[in-house]
């Protein structure tokens, strides 16, 4: 009987239809491939049996990362370049602790009918990171496999379960007194703390700061309830039509919610920063017709995604139940949005 075919970087590059060259620079971890192409790649090289990836399989040192389909997507053009970035990292990290990071995405169906991905039953695995946003009851179906579990980036305080989130309430805080600092006094702030424990956590730093600095608090200038994620600029447009008076200054709970408020200034004729400054969170690269260039508390989502992997692989015994809580201090960015006066 002959021996089995040795797998080559040829047959990966064949089997993606790609040159071999770029199949090289993947496995290396050099730039040149995209990194949605270097995780197909690192995908086939495993599912082929290449060189120091077979090896990894046959051990089954895999690590289940279980994300909402919802932020993997092209379509949601608002937060891919956020998610994905984490996503590759958390690949990355994982990768560089000798396992195999195996994303399996999670439709909308899936979360609401409590289905976890065929990765659960099927393969054997050393834990699970669940990143981003997925409704409780779901959160707590993962929880319920008692496997090594870390959540990242949200969570529910329901779940005794570990956690790296970024430092939201610190980073939020800092942002707002950088608009006290600049001279602002009144100040208003946009984020559904109703819907994340990161914008819950955004707004109780909004809060703090002004406590702080004994600023008063006007609820009428206050967002902080959303029905969804989908009616975010309807509801923007509602809340200005409510106002009566202008604050100086808005901090928004995201970039996103913070480019939506400058476009709907525009239509209002108000200028920022002339008019209104703005301060969001995230660091998202948005491409903003206008040229603003948004400050913002940068999420350092590298150092999150190496925390997640360390934190997971260091979990004993008993300690998914436990209330472990990591928090990345975010970075604050100076750009255009944010007037001194």
């Amino acid at each position: 009987m002959g021996s089995k075919k040795k797998v080559s970087m040829q047959n990966i590059a064949d089997h993606l239809h790609i040159s071999k060259n770029a199949v090289s620079l993947a496995l290396q971890d050099k730039k040149g491939v995209s990194d949605e192409m270097r995780y197909r790649i690192l995908q086939t090289a495993k599912e082929l049996g290449y060189g120091q990836y077979a090896d990894k399989t046959a051990s089954s040192g895999n690590v289940l990362v279980l994300v909402p389909e919802r932020i993997m997507s092209y379509q949601d053009n608002d937060h891919f370049r956020f998610y994905h970035d984490m996503i590759w990292g958390l690949e990355r990290s994982v990768r560089k602790r000798g396992l195999n990071a195996v994303i399996a995405p999670i439709d909308q169906e899936m979360e609401a009918s409590l289905q976890l991905p065929r990765h659960c039953a099927e393969l054997s695995y050393e834990g699970i990171i669940l990143f981003g946003i997925v409704v409780k009851n779901y959160a707590r179906l993962v929880w319920e496999l008692d496997a090594p579990l870390v959540m990242l980036d949200s969570y529910h305080r329901e779940l005794p379960c570990p956690v790296v989130a970024s430092a939201n309430t610190e980073g939020a805080c800092e942002a707002v007194k950088t608009l006290i600092q600049s001279g602002h006094r009144s100040i208003g702030f946009i984020g559904p703390a109703n819907l994340t424990t990161s914008h819950e956590e955004r707004w109780l730093g909004y809060w703090s700061a002004l406590q702080e600095h004994r600023l008063q608090l006007d609820m009428k200038c206050v967002l902080t309830y959303s029905g969804g994620f989908h009616d975010t600029e309807r509801e923007i447009d509602e809340f200005l039509n409510r106002l009566e008076e202008w604050p100086s200054a808005f901090f928004c709970g995201n970039d996103r919610i913070a480019f939506l408020l400058a476009k709907q200034l525009r239509r209002r004729q108000l200028k920022v920063p002339e008019d209104i400054s703005i301060i969001g969170f995230d660091d998202l690269q948005y491409e903003e017709e206008s040229g603003l260039g948004m400050t913002t508390m940068r999420v350092e989502k590298e150092r999150m995604s190496e925390a997640a992997a360390e934190l997971l692989l260091s979990l004993k015994g008993n300690r998914n139940r436990e209330m472990l809580r990591l928090y990345i201090p975010p970075t604050l960015v100076v750009r255009s949005s944010v007037f001194q006066r």
